[in-house]
């Protein structure tokens, strides 16, 4: 997918060292938390397995201008809620320019488009209001609370919009 700014292409195993590094940064895994290079390993083939599997994963969010790698953003299937979650994690020093938001409307209008969901979720951490503020420009609002990996999460949904009902 592109956009005016960005490109997202699905993560894959050999952007483990981007993947490393863009959750290294405290002010990043304060939410999200950190991987070592193993982890990121097994995460990333977890993701190219949903891909593969579901047709649908995380993104890698790069700048169309250079190619930088800035972040990540895209949709998770979580089993545990049987519920798809659109997602987003910006490198810090990438904050504040409308990245997160202008990749996960991306992300949100094509999985509207291409899957059945009525809806998607934002597992967002208490506390983490940049997340919230992104959330609601896209339209999201609370719909319940939860636990996730034993944090507690406000999670937030969007409906599908009329424009993509079947």
């Amino acid at each position: 997918m592109e956009t005016e700014r960005l490109r997202l292409r699905p993560l894959q195993v050999s952007d483990a060292d981007a993947f490393v590094a863009l959750h290294a940064d405290p002010r990043v895994n304060r939410f999200v938390g950190a991987y070592s290079h193993r982890q990121a390993v097994e995460r990333l083939t977890a993701i190219e397995r949903q891909w593969a599997e579901r047709g649908h994963g995380l993104c890698a969010v790069e700048l169309r201008s250079n190619g930088d790698f800035i972040g990540r953003s895209g949709l998770r299937y979580w089993e545990q809620f049987d519920e798809v979650e659109l997602g987003w994690t910006l490198r810090a020093e990438h904050w504040g320019h409308g990245y997160a938001t202008e990749a996960a409307q991306a992300c949100l209008a094509w999985g509207f488009a291409t899957l059945d969901d009525a809806y998607f979720t934002a597992l967002v951490r208490p506390g983490n209001e940049a997340s919230v503020r992104v959330a609601e420009r896209l339209g999201f609002s609370p719909r319940r609370e939860d636990l996730l990996h034993g944090h507690p999460v406000t999670v937030y949904a969007v409906d599908r919009p009329a424009a993509f009902r079947r």
